[in-house]
């Protein structure tokens, strides 16, 4: 699975209690050559440590050792590092696993609990900046979920729609120029009145930007019938498009795109500004975790290729050159920025990521305060 497949439904399970030992396994992996050639090794080492942890586990029955050793097994072949992303996590209980393929560098670790380790596919999913896509005419209406320049048809929550009990051609009429009297019908507005209810509950469910695809006439009048699509982002006037394919709508989004990223660099450069000057602003990995940990954080700004270890010692931070030094329990954090990210969602803080080096003159790392 990728992180377009982490829904807050998957999300809330996984960080749902389990059973005693719940196994999570983290490494990096590599998308080209010659790099990746050490993917199959590593992650067969990674294997045999956790096979190890398990079986020098005295609270893992005999039986509970067996059916987890199955799962590893089972989880692990189904691992096609042919097509690799930056990092790999695996889940596997005495009863399920489940493979995860993450757009962000995870650290290499074992850890035995009874959940499951997240952050790292929290902190993956926040910088990929997921979005939504909706792509409407008059006879249909197509939701799209992306996640970078990645792209699938949500296939639910009433998605795809069409008109019940409607009988025109409006392919004709689009060629013939009959746009006009299509896009006027009682019948249509009623239609689009539908799909903005059910864009409403998918966009509440789970909120990300979204970007509307349709002809003028469609995207008015949806606009004007409902309140969800109002809150697009970005509008791309093209009709033709309710079916994709994924690679067309990623090409005529691409300007929308690149314009709200551009905003949204300029939005938080602005609100960092404005927190400094009422001095309600934290910089640097120490400042900003300890306003997170008293969840006193609005915005956190981080570049996006941003990691660092470090060890954890009375609630504040020191940097870890050697990350074989220690481990966990001696306070050791190989992925603390991750970490970070997953503790300030949880705590209703915004998280943004930026482009390497916009955020050099703060260590990085930057938050707006909310006190």
């Amino acid at each position: 699975m990728d992180t377009d497949s982490l829904t807050a439904d998957t999300l809330r399970d996984l960080r749902s209690a389990r059973p005693y030992p719940a196994v999570s396994l983290t490494m990096p992996t590599h998308r080209r050559e010659p790099d990746n050639a050490q993917d199959a090794v590593r992650l067969r080492n990674l294997l045999a440590e956790a096979e190890r942890r398990i079986d020098a586990d005295p609270e893992a029955s005999r039986q509970d050792r067996i059916d987890l050793h199955k799962q590893l097994e089972r989880a692990v072949a189904e691992v096609d590092l042919r097509h690799s992303l930056d990092g790999l996590v695996v889940y596997a209980t005495t009863a399920e696993h489940q493979v995860w393929n993450l757009p962000r560098e995870v650290p290499e670790r074992v850890v035995l609990s009874d959940t499951f380790l997240t952050r790292n596919l929290v902190a993956a999913k926040a910088q990929e900046r997921p979005y939504w896509v909706l792509a409407v005419a008059a006879d249909r209406a197509t939701l799209w979920s992306g996640a970078g320049q990645v792209l699938h048809e949500h296939e639910a929550d009433g998605f795809p729609m069409e008109p019940e009990g409607v009988d025109w051609d409006v392919q004709r009429e689009e060629r013939t120029g009959g746009q006009p009297s299509t896009f006027s019908d009682e019948e249509t507005r009623r239609f689009l009145r539908s799909v903005d209810a059910a864009l409403g509950t998918v966009v509440g469910a789970d909120r990300r930007p979204l970007f509307l695809v349709g002809l003028a006439q469609a995207v008015s009048m949806l606009q004007e019938v409902g309140t969800a699509a109002g809150t697009a982002v970005a509008t791309v006037l093209k009709g033709g498009l309710t079916d994709g394919p994924d690679r067309v709508l990623l090409q005529e989004l691409a300007p929308a795109m690149a314009q709200f990223a551009a905003h949204e660099s300029d939005r938080v450069g602005t609100a960092l500004d404005a927190a400094r000057s009422r001095k309600a602003f934290a910089a640097g990995l120490d400042e900003v975790w300890e306003a997170v940990s008293e969840g006193r954080v609005e915005m956190v700004a981080v570049e996006e290729h941003f990691q660092r270890t470090v060890k954890v010692t009375d609630g504040h931070l020191s940097p870890v050159e050697d990350a074989s030094a220690g481990g966990w329990e001696e306070g050791v954090r190989e992925d603390i920025v991750d970490e970070l990210v997953e503790a300030a969602l949880d705590k209703g803080a915004e998280v943004v990521f930026l482009p390497d080096e916009q955020l050099s003159g703060h260590d990085r790392i930057a938050a707006v305060l909310r006190y």
